[in-house]
């Protein structure tokens, strides 16, 4: 269940639409009506977006069949003119309009101008409920894997490749850092923007009518905190944003301990290209403060991958110890320097940020940024440059459309795309 918390409401959004109902008429009574015209737009604006998803189609789509086909699905989508605005009825400043917007401003990858379709589908899709499976995130990715085997691919997601080998326009092999010879490949497929994938195809440079602007406008900044289940309230959801009055906009992730009797918060917050990281802990953890305020009497420890600053541990702490924080939350820690996580699995420099795109010339009414295909023959690319507007569900999009485009070179492939691929559904 998704929960919004604000200054001055709690909203609870279940997928159950009595229960729904009764936390509109408990924080909202005044715009109910409104309310419910929108939730009705809105489940008709996804079910128009999960039969379009469904046919078989690329996206986005290269060349003049595929642009053909896919206009064709695009065509049965609301919202993509530029022209609807199904928060028109809401007044410019309501707090609803919040609850709407920034849910979505977090599965988004995109920004600045994600279009009201893609806004209306990833709402849609946190009010649907959130699903989650038993093995996590591992789970899907092993799944993922395993069709890549089933039709002749390899993975190998903990190898870094330090350079694509080129000839005639197309990529011919990779090297693997430790490997001298480089691995015979037919087509490379990568989650990077196309900028930095082909920086490591050494003498190979794309004609500039082929480069897509893409700048970084935001990136996606991650603390987390492990306390005691004590200073957690038990109606907090698993998911749950926080909006707060001052300090930064929080989505806030619950899961249980890696130790018995701890609780995991992951913090996110999203943050201006080039800000200054040095207090950027402090900030987050001031919007969670704000709204568990017990949870400060029971932290065990607070870290973030991305400031290269040491660890904050809570534990056996004395007078000695430093001050973190504001001195009203009355914290002192242990700063454990980030040599000793390696051991764990932290990482001795700080890891880069996920970044929030802007793109200069969109494509696909605003859904797309980087076509699938790149400048250097049979290199793809499926991550968040490619359909930001959508977030994940567009990632999943587009690595649909480059297994449709490989698998097309080959027909029996093809027929085993077809056959042996089970439908996944991200909520």
């Amino acid at each position: 269940m998704l929960q919004i918390l604000a200054p001055d409401s709690r909203l609870d959004l279940p997928p159950d639409t009595t229960l729904f109902s009764r936390e509109i008429d408990r924080e909202f009574p005044a715009v109910r009506r409104v309310v419910d015209d929108l939730y009705a737009e809105l489940a008709r604006t996804n079910a128009a977006a999960d039969a379009a998803f469904e046919r078989d189609a690329v996206w986005p789509p290269g060349g003049f069949w595929e642009r053909r086909e896919t206009a064709r699905v695009v065509s049965t989508l609301p919202y993509l003119d530029g022209q609807g605005d199904f928060l028109a009825e809401f007044p410019r400043d309501h707090a609803f309009r919040d609850i709407v917007t920034v849910p979505a401003r977090f599965a988004c990858d995109l920004a600045e101008g994600a279009p009201p379709f893609a806004l209306a589908r990833l709402h849609g899709a946190w009010t649907r409920g959130v699903s989650s499976l038993s093995g996590g995130e591992d789970e899907l990715v092993e799944f993922l894997l395993e069709r890549v085997r089933a039709h002749g691919g390899d993975t190998r997601l903990g190898d870094r490749a330090s350079a694509l080998v080129h000839k005639g326009g197309k990529v011919r092999g990779v090297h693997v850092d430790g490997d001298e010879m480089p691995v015979g490949v037919t087509f490379v497929v990568s989650d990077m923007p196309s900028a930095p994938l082909l920086d490591l195809a050494r003498n190979f440079a794309p004609s500039r009518a082929e480069g897509v602007p893409l700048d970084v406008l935001e990136n996606r900044f991650v603390v987390s905190i492990v306390a005691r289940p004590e200073g957690i309230p038990k109606p907090l959801a698993t998911e749950s944003f926080l909006l707060a009055k001052d300090g930064s906009i929080v989505h806030l992730q619950k899961a249980s301990g890696a130790t018995p009797g701890t609780v995991l918060l992951v913090a996110e917050t999203l943050l201006a290209e080039g800000s200054v990281l040095d207090h950027a802990r402090e900030s987050v953890l001031g919007t969670v403060l704000e709204y568990l305020p017990f949870l400060e009497r029971h932290i065990v420890m607070c870290d973030s991958p991305h400031d290269g600053r040491p660890l904050w541990d809570f534990r056996s702490t004395n007078s000695s110890d430093p001050s973190v924080g504001k001195p009203a939350w009355g914290l002192r820690a242990r700063l454990i320097d980030r040599a000793r996580l390696r051991a764990f699995g932290g990482s001795l420099e700080a890891e880069a940020m996920v970044p929030r795109f802007r793109a200069s010339a969109p494509e696909l009414h605003g859904l797309a940024a980087e076509p699938i295909r790149t400048a250097l023959g049979n290199v793809f690319v499926t991550g968040r440059s490619t359909l930001p507007a959508l977030g994940q569900e567009g990632e999943l999009l587009a690595a649909w459309g480059v297994a449709r485009v490989i698998t097309r070179t080959d027909r029996r492939k093809e027929k085993m795309l077809r056959e042996m691929w089970s439908k996944v559904e991200l909520s």
